[in-house]
């Protein structure tokens, strides 16, 4: 507990050691003037006092149901290589416009959203992509942003513009999905505005939530699916050095002499910030925007209401620690009860234990400032942090989060046992498997494209780990996890009813079978099972994945193949064919270094 103690008591100054640009580029999320964030976006009709009219959370599926606003959102983003120091320690990264975390994204529920990405990594180049985490992509699928399965990657030099619908609604971010490129940098939020079922004053926007690295993501990489030493696995679980609330957090440099504000790395680098104003409810917009670990969320002195998981609106519920598996999202409400002078604390803690990778600094600090509390840095809060009696390495029970617009399960017309495991390859590598098979990219063949031509059989290749459910109506997946380690489950193109999880295997009970929960990411527990489900209405094919970027990259993926005869019949725009020539192009005449699965 020394290293807590120390950033405890070095974090009550409050005065940060470096200015934002060199910690955080050219963000301004964690700082007291981050934007604010309102559905009264520009250029939307506004009809029965809100952009989605008369649609709300029970009488309205967020997923089919969207509204056609016919407004474009237009971004733009350059990913280049900048050196910042979220934490004090520098380091080379991957930026989007120059900013760590990158830009958000802001729209409202059935807006276009237009994103440019141009790619101009040097020193050395790699391809890269953009995904939109959560994002249903209905009639879009090319644009999932996923290199071998729905475009190729974006070579060095070229762009790719993505066209897609706000839908559905909530809070969520976006990312590289190009090997573990993330890790470094590139990523940002997403904000798509939508009817709430739970009433707020002020919308504080994004707060992000991530274990951080200091080594080069590729680095890491070559010991997570390098040849393997069985005496000394710290490399296959790589141990992050930070956690960090909006991209910022304070670090014990190693050479305790290293105060000068010139040094690679600087103590009390400084921590994100928050205006609370007493009696008004503030939506905090949580978003576990990390690699591997699985966060533990708290407001010193204060409970929260959750009223929405992923991008699914629930039944409002209190608590005083929110879990956040890597991927998951979380809106809750807080009631600033405090009074106009107070500081408190908020923390994220990564999760001990078997269910999620170590950290060397598991704690995050942000601080809550009320409308008249002293802003110099002095002193600091002296709030108590909250108890935490939830599981450490599950989601909050399946009965506890019900969905506000009720499904029911029904019976899947298909149904498919997936096996989840680890072990060690013929050439001594580490690779993670669903029934028994490690996924490889093939970066040139993306599998929609070959879809779309008629070519929806893949013998020949089964590490592309391809089922394929034909034209049934709904599928079921039987998850059984055969490892010591606990997976964040996502799937692309779809909501998931969870409909049981727990340890050993299934017994066959469905829990709230009329009304199951439903999220894009669910925690796969350690030596457990989880069955999910969803309706095949998104003709495409979805990947389907552990989202801790080191078992991704292991090959714990597999794709779903869905509705194949309608996937033909798409007119897919000429602009994802060019990408895949530019792509070819460029790894005609350059050495491509894959060294993992490609995701």
């Amino acid at each position: 507990m020394t290293l807590i103690s120390d950033l405890l008591n070095g974090a009550t100054s409050l005065v940060a050691a470096i200015p934002q640009t060199r910690a955080n580029g050219a963000s301004q999320l964690g700082t007291l003037h981050a934007p604010k964030y309102s559905p009264f976006l520009t250029n939307n009709p506004i009809v029965n006092g809100w952009p989605w009219g008369t649609k709300s959370c029970s009488n309205s599926d967020s997923y089919t149901e969207a509204p056609n606003t016919g407004v474009v959102r237009n971004y733009e983003f350059t990913i280049a290589r900048g050196t910042v120091a979220p934490d004090g320690y520098s380091k080379d990264m991957l930026l989007i416009n120059g900013q760590y975390p990158g830009p958000p994204i802001e729209a409202n529920w059935g807006d276009t959203i237009q994103v440019t990405v141009n790619n101009a990594i040097a020193n050395p180049p790699e391809g890269t992509t953009i995904h939109y985490h959560g994002l249903m992509q209905q009639n879009s699928g090319w644009e999932d942003g996923v290199p071998s399965v729905s475009m190729c990657p974006i070579a060095p030099g070229s762009s790719f513009t993505q066209t897609f619908k706000a839908t559905p609604y909530g809070s969520t971010f976006y990312h590289s999905h190009y090997s573990s490129q993330y890790a470094d940098g590139l990523w940002g939020p997403m904000i798509i505005h939508g009817p709430t079922n739970e009433p707020y004053d002020i919308d504080l926007g994004p707060v992000t939530l991530n274990d951080y690295y200091h080594t080069p993501y590729y680095d890491i990489l070559k010991g997570v699916v390098g040849p393997i030493n069985p005496n000394d696995l710290r490399s296959v679980r790589p141990a992050s050095d930070n956690n960090l609330i909006n991209g910022k957090m304070n670090f014990v440099c190693p050479d305790a002499s290293s105060n000068s504000t010139e040094g690679s790395c600087v103590n009390n680098a400084g921590i994100s910030k928050f205006n609370f104003v007493s009696g008004k409810k503030h939506r905090l917009r949580l978003i576990n925007s990390g690699i591997a670990a699985i966060q533990k969320f708290s407001i010193d002195g204060h409970n929260m209401t959750v009223f929405a998981n992923d991008f699914i609106p629930i039944k409002p519920y209190t608590t005083n620690v929110v879990t956040l598996g890597v991927g998951q999202r979380s809106d809750v409400v807080v009631e600033a009860t405090g009074h106009p002078e107070d500081i408190f604390w908020m923390r994220s803690k990564i999760s001990s234990g078997e269910c999620t990778e170590p950290a060397n600094q598991p704690l995050a600090l942000a601080t809550i400032y009320y409308e008249k509390a002293n802003k110099t840095g002095i002193p600091g809060p002296k709030s108590v942090a909250q108890v935490d009696n939830t599981p450490p390495c599950e989601n909050d029970a399946l009965s506890t989060t019900v969905p506000a617009y009720p499904i029911a399960a029904g019976n899947p017309a298909t149904t498919i046992d997936m096996a989840v495991n680890f072990k060690v390859n013929a050439t001594g590598h580490l690779v993670w498997t669903i029934n028994d098979s490690a996924f490889r990219a093939n970066f040139n063949n993306p599998l929609l494209l070959l879809a779309n031509a008629g070519n929806d059989s893949y013998p020949y290749d089964p590490e592309w780990n391809v089922y394929n459910v034909g034209s049934n109506a709904s599928v079921r997946i039987i998850l059984t996890n055969q490892s010591p380690t606990s997976h964040p489950w996502h799937v692309h193109g779809h909501e998931m009813s969870v409909l049981a999880s727990g340890p050993g295997t299934w017994d066959g009970k469905i829990v709230n079978g009329r009304n199951p929960q439903r999220r894009d990411v669910h925690i796969l527990p350690a030596n457990g099972y989880t069955v999910l489900q969803w309706n095949s209405d998104n003709p495409g094919v979805w990947p389907f994945h552990c989202h801790v970027a080191w078992h991704l990259s292991g090959g714990l993926y597999a794709n779903i193949l869905e509705q194949p005869d309608a996937i033909r019949r798409y007119r897919i725009p000429s602009t994802s064919f060019q990408v895949c020539r530019d792509w070819a192009s460029y790894s005609g005449g350059h050495v491509v270094a894959q060294i993992d699965s490609g995701l």
